[in-house]
């Protein structure tokens, strides 16, 4: 195997060529920066942990890979993965997702010691969640933990304290994650079924597409209490009525639980975050 079709398989395993997952995990880390930072973050902040999302993102994807391999070979949608296909190794993705995660680690080393601290379960949650869908009811709401766990360690990175806010940031992000991932529990729903594998569309059932909306208003929610802590203004809140109008958007797409319908509106989740995003960047710009 030549070194580029190795490095393209290596994109795969970490999903670099699938950018979603970064975007998704992201938009919170960019929330918790500009709002510790009171609009102006540290440029060494906010690149550090950018760059540390993408690391860690691509680590987990690497773990979830192995920790998945002999499921993934019974989903047509994952059996071509790397290591379920056998074109990487079990033990290969595990010394990637290592690699990844130790330069995740050095670059936060110039940060204060309790960003130092947090990222100890950082680490945990993220090598943890892969295998969480085997016992636990919902591993969306894990997830949400996982992903959001960026949000605390910004602001002990700006402040050296974690506030109250960052851990109402963290609960949006928790809400908003079982929304989107039960978008995409619906779409593997079947298979899942088949493997006896925990997930939020089996857990809500029947009433899956209400409790994704009812996540969606949670997550509005704590984000304007958290505003309101935070003392945003009028174009925060112009953000998150986008946001509010892209959750509506989602509901028009997944209320008939079409495979199809339900992969578009996670992959549009995206916007959702982004436009919180710009509602807390454009109000402490005004």
């Amino acid at each position: 195997m030549t070194f580029v079709e190795r490095l393209s398989l290596y994109m795969q395993l970490t999903r670099m060529n699938k950018p979603i997952g970064i975007l998704l995990l992201l938009w919170p880390t960019l929330w918790g920066l500009w709002i510790a930072g009171n609009g102006h973050p540290d440029f060494l902040i906010v690149l550090i942990f950018t760059l540390g999302t993408i690391l860690m993102r691509s680590a987990g994807c690497a773990i979830n890979d192995y920790a998945d391999r002999n499921i993934d070979r019974h989903v047509r949608r994952t059996s071509e993965r790397p290591v379920t296909s056998g074109k990487i190794r079990p033990t290969e993705a595990l010394w990637l997702a290592a690699a990844l995660a130790l330069i995740s680690f050095l670059l936060i080393l110039p940060l204060n010691r309790l960003t130092l601290l947090l990222s100890v379960p950082a680490l945990f949650l993220a090598a943890s969640y892969p295998f969480t869908k085997r016992f636990f009811a919902i591993p969306q709401a894990y997830l949400g933990i996982a992903f959001g766990f960026g949000i605390p360690m910004t602001f002990a990175a700006e402040l050296a304290s974690v506030p109250t806010v960052a851990w109402l940031l963290l609960s949006a992000n928790i809400f908003w994650s079982v929304a989107y991932d039960t978008e995409y529990a619906m779409v593997d729903r079947e298979d899942d079924i088949h493997l006896n594998i925990h997930s939020s569309a089996l857990l809500f059932g029947r009433y899956d597409v209400t409790a994704v909306m009812l996540c969606y208003a949670a997550t509005l929610i704590l984000l304007i209490v958290a505003g309101q802590m935070a003392k945003l203004g009028y174009l925060y809140y112009s953000g998150l009525a986008v946001s509010a109008l892209i959750a509506l958007y989602h509901l028009s797409l997944i209320r008939e639980r079409k495979p199809e319908a339900c992969f578009k509106a996670f992959l549009h989740n995206n916007w959702f975050g982004a436009a919180v995003f710009a509602g807390i960047f454009l109000d402490y710009l005004k």
